[in-house]
């Protein structure tokens, strides 16, 4: 038995959701977001509860049911508040600026990485070290916060790059510590 698949997921007043077929549309305050179900899951809509169920107790059904009810959840999550991811830069010089819609990041390298916000997107600089990842989709979020973090990863000798800001970065000894 799946504990998170079998848990009913409550809809907030301010979140509209249309189940057709295997496609669920999620509508609130922030956006709009779709997502094809697997055709092995199924969906129930009861006032403002939907139930995910499985049709069998294949492993593979049984590793989508929780899948499903959780991908939901953060669609509905995301719609009705923004999901954010915070990274912050660590090093001397290295600096983020915002032009437009973009990142402009100086990260020790002969020339400036810009970097193109995706639509659906935003990022927020609220100094010059700290980058906020703004979206209603959780998983485009995280992806975007992991390629930022991949132009210029925090080394483990000075602690100089990019890292989460939640994120703690065991150094090491150089060779001097023995």
């Amino acid at each position: 038995m799946s504990r998170i698949g079998n848990s009913p997921i409550t809809v907030p007043d301010n979140v509209e959701v249309k189940i057709d077929g295997h496609k669920i549309t999620v509508k609130g305050p922030k956006g709009t977001l779709e997502r094809e179900v697997h055709k092995n899951i199924s969906l129930e809509m009861d006032g403002n509860v939907i139930k995910v169920i499985r049709h069998n107790d294949e492993p593979a059904n049984r590793s989508l049911h929780g899948l499903t009810r959780t991908l939901i959840n953060n669609m509905i999550t995301g719609v009705e508040k923004e999901y954010t991811k915070e990274l912050q830069i660590n090093g001397v010089g290295y600096r983020v600026q915002k032009q437009g819609n973009d990142l402009k990041l100086v990260l020790g390298y002969s020339h400036d990485v810009i970097y193109k916000a995706p639509a659906g997107i935003s990022f927020d600089v609220p100094n010059a070290n700290t980058i906020i990842v703004k979206g209603i989709d959780k998983e485009l979020v995280g992806q975007i916060a992991a390629e930022i973090r991949t132009k210029r990863p925090p080394e483990v000798y000075r602690g100089k790059g990019i890292k989460y800001a939640d994120e703690v970065i065991r150094r090491k000894e150089g060779k001097t510590g023995k």
